[in-house]
């Protein structure tokens, strides 16, 4: 039976590539769709805002819809860091928020949004420390606040397969493996040279997370151990950050993962980026193998026209505009279907809860704990161990790469240098 939706208002805080390349499209086609009401997009910077407002993908893709700004275009920059605070101050509580700002900002914008009780997609991480996990999760739950966290991997078709088999013991005890996302070199001429800097994150933070998040998603099991190396380099406005990384998760079971990580794909190179993840199993006297080549999808051009670079492997999976029956054009893909699942979510609690507004708490409760143990979806709860991983790896990044430790045995797991 199809869920029923209320249509909610949506404001997005942050205007970086993110936001253009995936989350607006995503929310302006669920605006065709009735899910999404208005839309608006908040910024400290009036040209991020501009470049949206200007982009010719969205144009294309979306004729005769719009969103609305803040700052509003002409009115120029804004020096208030919670210039999103006056957006949500004129919002009805319970609509939709998506926060896509750099990793250090996560945990003190979630806390300036909780207060006007609207439900939340962060862009991964959550936040950086166990600690701040469990808060965030404790007052979401308060307050029957739906939180998603945008691992949009998990959504993956080929991801929820593998999961399925291992789930019905079809691939084994997971022992070994190898995982790679390298982002691409231009990603140093970009914004990321103002945040991405080595006291604030790094690629195995940044990316690796993805991977690390997949390998718990697909098997179930805790990490338990994580090192990670990284090297640095100088971007062009001359800050210091962390242009490649290795890291080592040890699991529970014992079984290992490596995750490379970097901003270094070259601009030439037929890929959006380098990445991929293969896994071995140890089966009854035999083994087990997983290996998804996340880089090449089997799609490879070779325009006549140069668009950007003539040769280059097509995605087809993560997001694509493409033909159909209506205006414009249609965004497609697992990116897509990720982010609607955390709106359509939210969207679909408050239909419940107007259809019952007597038990509005009640309803908001257990569709979080609904969620919480289906899985699907990472939320604060059932994705806290990526934040465990997070604090390890910059423990061990900033230590020169010693190895840090996960502790499950205490009520509240701790992290620790191993050998402190």
């Amino acid at each position: 039976m199809a869920q029923q939706q209320k249509a909610l208002d949506l404001t997005i805080i942050g205007a970086g590539m993110i936001v253009n390349d995936l989350l607006l499209p995503a929310a302006m086609q669920m605006q065709r769709q009735g899910v999404i009401n208005e839309i608006t997009v908040c910024d400290m910077r009036e040209s991020a805002v501009k470049a949206l407002k200007e982009s010719e993908s969205l144009k294309e893709a979306f004729p005769g819809q719009s969103f609305k700004t803040c700052p509003v275009i002409g009115e120029g920059d804004s020096s208030d860091p919670e210039l999103y605070k006056k957006v949500l101050a004129e919002q009805d509580p319970y609509n939709l928020v998506i926060i896509a700002l750099p990793d250090q900002l996560h945990y003190p914008v979630l806390k300036g949004v909780l207060p006007f009780n609207q439900h939340i997609l962060c862009v991964k991480p959550l936040v950086l420390k166990y600690d701040q996990a469990l808060e965030i999760e404790k007052e979401a739950r308060e307050r029957g606040i739906f939180i998603g966290v945008e691992y949009h991997k998990r959504f993956d078709r080929r991801s929820l397969i593998a999961r399925k088999n291992y789930h019905d013991g079809n691939l084994g005890d997971f022992a070994l493996g190898e995982s790679k996302l390298i982002e691409p070199y231009f990603y140093r001429h970009s914004n990321f040279q103002n945040w991405f800097t080595c006291e604030n994150t790094d690629p195995f933070v940044y990316v690796g997370c993805h991977y690390v998040d997949l390998v718990c998603f697909i098997t179930g099991l805790k990490p338990v151990e994580v090192s990670v190396t990284g090297r640095k380099g100088i971007f062009p406005n001359g800050k210091e950050g962390y242009m490649w990384s290795n890291g080592r998760v040890v699991f529970e079971n014992g079984g290992i993962l490596s995750v490379n990580n970097g901003l270094g794909y070259p601009d030439d190179a037929a890929g959006g980026n380098d990445q991929g993840l293969v896994m071995y199993f140890d089966g009854n006297d035999c083994a087990g193998l997983l290996d998804h080549d996340d880089h090449n999808r089997g799609v490879e051009y070779t325009f006549a026209k140069n668009i950007s670079k003539k040769f280059q492997f097509v995605n087809p999976d993560f997001i694509r505009m493409v033909p159909w029956e209506g205006e414009g054009l249609k965004p497609v893909g697992y990116g897509i279907d990720s982010v609607a699942a955390t709106l359509i979510s939210g969207s679909a609690i408050e239909a419940k809860v107007d259809a019952n507004p007597d038990n509005a708490m009640e309803i908001r409760r257990q569709s979080i704990e609904e969620a919480n143990e289906k899985g699907l979806i990472a939320t604060p709860e059932n994705s806290a161990y990526n934040e465990l991983v997070q604090e390890a790896a910059r423990l061990s990044i900033l230590s020169g790469g010693d190895v840090a430790t996960i502790d499950y045995s205490t009520e509240r797991p701790t992290v620790k240098l191993k050998n402190a």
